[in-house]
């Protein structure tokens, strides 16, 4: 049965002792945090190679953030495609399907020659790709009680700043080397490592199976999306990635043509943030567990509207600067992520829980996909490659962050409530 979070209310003055992991459940941690550096590895990439494709494909700002945004189309029209038959399958073979489908999209991605062949690759992979982090979000929701899974997220969510340390570095010295296409390679090298380790060692995930009331898709989608208590939370889901969706396509951009950084130094940038990152995930997890995830919500709200105000009106800056920006800004996203996706996975029914996520994944992305558009409309470029008109993004960013830490405050109260 689902563990209430009933007395999260009084966790920040009475931190609780915290529960031990069993070793398939640090294995299963682990393995879908590797998953999950893949695709999240995949999804980012594009944006620090935006200094190299841009000029490589001849494109504009406003194009580059089109071929951004079709990954996030794709993924959110593929999310609500699924949600009906997102409990309906053993989750393991629900994600391998998808996981297969992510990989040849990024094949595509690896051996596009033009603007519309990479338009249609990332369209294909975020169609698959997209829909796996729901189905990550499922199995964790299924596998680990309440009062565990902020320091579950907080493991998962690694997986973002190890595509920093690790993915990215890496990424952006192979560009250089071998050209914009080897990122993509690589990751399907390592996406077909994983994909053995998960046929061959993750156990099937089917307990929702027998909780299943609605037999026809179509009626358990429509009863997901009118379900008036998961509406708030998808109005947060959806909030919440306009910000990032914004200010992210255009960060390497920003911080060689703005911020004075060059292309050599660039990958010190994300390296450093990266390991700083990786050392956070855990100890934010771990902080929303023992003192309350809305109170590491707030933490968040605050420090990454604060940092996102400095970091957009930045002009030339020394590089230590910049780096020492770029990881109080992740400690503020990341504080406002984890204990978000923790505190946000007690509001489904077991019953509907895949449905639940896939819908919040397409609200996710295609929210971001939106949110990616409209910053390219409104940055521009000067003739010197500078871009013009980012603070307006950063105050977009703080807008929404602060909406969403009023609203997540009733969804906080709605899982005190839940029996």
């Amino acid at each position: 049965m689902e563990t209430t979070a009933a007395s999260e209310q009084s966790n920040f003055t009475h931190p609780h002792p915290l529960k031990k992991f069993t070793s398939y459940q640090k294995f299963v941690v682990g393995l879908l945090a590797f998953l999950q550096f893949t695709i999240i590895l995949d999804f980012m990439i594009i944006s620090p190679m935006g200094a190299i494709l841009m000029p490589a494909l001849k494109i504009t700002p406003a194009q580059f953030g089109t071929v951004v945004s079709a990954y996030a189309f794709a993924a959110g029209t593929s999310g609500i495609l699924a949600a009906g038959f997102a409990d309906r399958f053993d989750r393991k073979k629900l994600l391998m399907f998808f996981y297969t489908g992510f990989l040849i999209g990024t094949l595509l991605c690896g051996v596009a020659n033009s603007f519309q062949f990479l338009f249609f690759a990332r369209m294909f992979t975020g169609f698959f790709g997209g829909v796996i982090g729901s189905i990550v979000l499922a199995i964790t929701t299924d596998l680990f009680p309440f009062d565990m899974r902020g320091r579950v997220m907080g493991v998962i969510q690694t997986a973002f700043a190890a595509s920093q340390v690790l993915g990215l570095p890496a990424g952006l010295y192979f560009s250089n080397i071998l050209g914009w296409h080897a990122p993509f390679l690589m990751i399907v090298a390592l996406g077909l490592a994983v994909g053995v380790v998960i046929v061959m060692k993750l156990q099937p995930i089917d307990a929702h199976l027998k909780l299943q009331t609605d037999h026809n898709p179509f009626v358990h989608i429509f009863n997901t999306v009118i379900n008036r208590d998961y509406t708030l939370a998808f109005c947060v889901t959806a909030l919440l990635s306009i910000g990032g969706f914004m200010l992210m396509p255009f960060g390497s951009d920003f911080t060689v043509n703005n911020l004075g950084i060059d292309m050599k130094h660039l990958p010190l940038v994300y390296l450093v943030t990266g390991i700083a990152s990786i050392f956070m995930g855990p100890v934010i997890g771990r902080l929303s567990d023992r003192f309350g995830k809305y109170s590491m919500f707030v933490v968040g709200c605050v420090i990454s509207s604060i940092m996102v105000v400095i970091y957009t009106h930045l002009g030339i800056t020394p590089l230590h600067m910049v780096i020492l920006v770029n990881v109080l800004l992740f400690t503020g996203v990341f504080s406002r992520m984890i204990p978000s996706q923790a505190l946000m996975s007690a509001i489904p029914s077991p019953a509907t829980r895949g449905s639940f996520m896939s819908v919040s994944a397409s609200l996710q992305q295609m929210s971001g996909g939106i949110a990616s558009v409209v910053a390219g409309l409104i940055v521009a470029e000067t003739a010197e490659g500078k871009l013009l008109h980012f603070e307006t993004i950063g105050y977009i960013m703080v807008g929404t962050s602060l909406t969403t830490m009023i609203m997540m405050y009733f969804i906080h109260l709605k899982v005190l409530n839940k029996k």
